[in-house]
């Protein structure tokens, strides 16, 4: 069997092929920051879910412990501050795109790319050493 046939290195070629498929996504952003109603697009956020991994592993659950602590509700992260969030400033051209977010993004992406690469990179040569290559 191949090192790349690895699990955990077939999940850092799903992460890098990601990061490569939202560079583009992002690039078009900003490419299309002065259409007239072009809305920004992004990718849903990359997960390494086989169907195997239980769900309510994933989940935690907050507790209050005394009626004086401050209550906390469990919400799905959809709020105003969500994921799914809309464009927060939309230009009356209806342009949904602010290319000071669009540019971080980019940065985020661009350095989690390269980690993952280094990672990658790094537990490659990890094994080649230990199979004595």
């Amino acid at each position: 069997m191949a090192l790349s046939g690895i699990p955990l290195f077939q999940a850092f070629a799903d992460k890098m092929k990601w990061h490569q498929q939202r560079q583009g996504i992002l690039a078009e952003n900003i490419a299309n920051a002065d259409t007239p109603g072009y809305i920004e697009r992004d990718l849903d956020p990359f997960s390494i879910d086989d169907g195997n991994t239980p769900r309510s592993l994933a989940m935690v659950s907050v507790t209050t412990t005394s009626p004086m602590h401050i209550a906390v509700s469990s919400d799905d992260g959809s709020g105003p501050f969500g994921a799914q969030s809309a464009p927060f400033e939309i230009r009356p051209s209806g342009n949904g795109v602010t290319l000071e977010d669009e540019m971080m993004k980019v940065s985020g992406n661009d350095m989690d790319y390269q980690t993952v690469t280094a990672l990658y990179t790094r537990s490659m040569a990890i094994l080649k050493t230990a199979l004595g290559g």
